[in-house]
């Protein structure tokens, strides 16, 4: 009788191409125990008998040379080869654009599962600057769930269709409670991401708060915003500690807010430079 072909792990499930090729690798081999790296590294065109273990290490990258051969050697085809792409770029790829398009295409894919969606929304709230600011906006007793009453403002102002969108992504990730009355409770939510693009996401999110500031200071006047820095020379070994100076003062700044009486208003971005992100509710 004829073995039956094995189980092997569906790409679209993973957000770790390593981990994916890993347990590929083994699935192979727990069907046919004379599968080897060597075989695979065969099938793929290469030489290098230790190419797919140095991979699966993290000793080597996946050269755009070789992935085709890895592609092969996995059997992978169209939406599959596509999506391994994406993956491997959302690891390797040096420029940041890029690597953000690989994440949006690996989002969008009709087959993740809820807790990679949860992911992916997660990331959406970390990229776009106006989901914080709206998620604060809520605690006020004076927030309305209407998209184009938030969209009004916000500083800059969005279209109402990107304020109708992250407000479904504060909800969806429960970090907020839209009630009947169209009302809002501000939830104790956790993000859901995992290293890679929790990392991308944090980078975009610092990038359009950094543009942010530089734009504050056409857009407001002094008695809104105040932009503080200075130039310093240290040894290495004053870093840990300066980091952990800014934690501390950051931790100060948010029991401030959160022991604050009085219904909050406004929503604000603070950096060690302080601007408005929305008007006076």
């Amino acid at each position: 009788m004829a073995k039956s072909k094995p189980q092997l792990p569906n790409v679209t499930d993973y957000l770790d191409f390593r981990v994916f090729l890993q347990d590929w690798f083994e699935a192979k081999k727990r069907f046919n125990s004379r599968y080897s790296h060597r075989v695979f590294v065969r099938m793929a065109g290469k030489k290098s008998p230790s190419l797919l273990k140095e991979v699966i290490e993290g000793k080597r990258k996946l050269s755009s040379g070789a992935m085709g051969g890895f592609v092969k050697a996995l059997g992978l085809n169209g939406a599959e080869e596509s999506y391994f792409s994406d993956l491997v770029a959302l690891e390797q790829e040096k420029d940041v654009g890029l690597r953000e398009k690989a994440w949006l295409r690996l989002s969008a894919k009709r087959r993740f599962s809820d807790a990679t969606r949860l992911e992916g929304v997660s990331y959406a709230y970390l990229a776009h600057w106006y989901c914080p600011a709206i998620r604060e906006l809520a605690s006020s007793e004076k927030f309305r769930a209407d998209p184009k009453w938030i969209a009004k403002q916000l500083r800059p102002p969005i279209p109402a269709a990107l304020a109708k969108q992250a407000l479904k992504t504060i909800v969806d990730l429960g970090l907020v409670k839209i009630n009947e009355d169209g009302s809002a409770e501000v939830l104790e939510g956790s993000l859901v991401t995992p290293h890679e693009v929790a990392h991308m996401a944090a980078g975009a999110y610092h990038r359009q708060m950094l543009s942010l500031a530089v734009e504050s200071v056409g857009r407001f006047g002094p008695e809104e915003r105040h932009l503080q820095g200075v130039t310093v020379c240290v040894s290495p070994e004053l870093i840990p500690k300066l980091k952990m100076e800014l934690d501390a003062f950051q931790e100060r700044i948010l029991d401030l807010c959160d022991s604050a009486e009085g219904d909050p208003t406004q929503a604000f971005q603070l950096s060690l430079s302080l601007f408005p992100l929305s008007g006076t509710l």
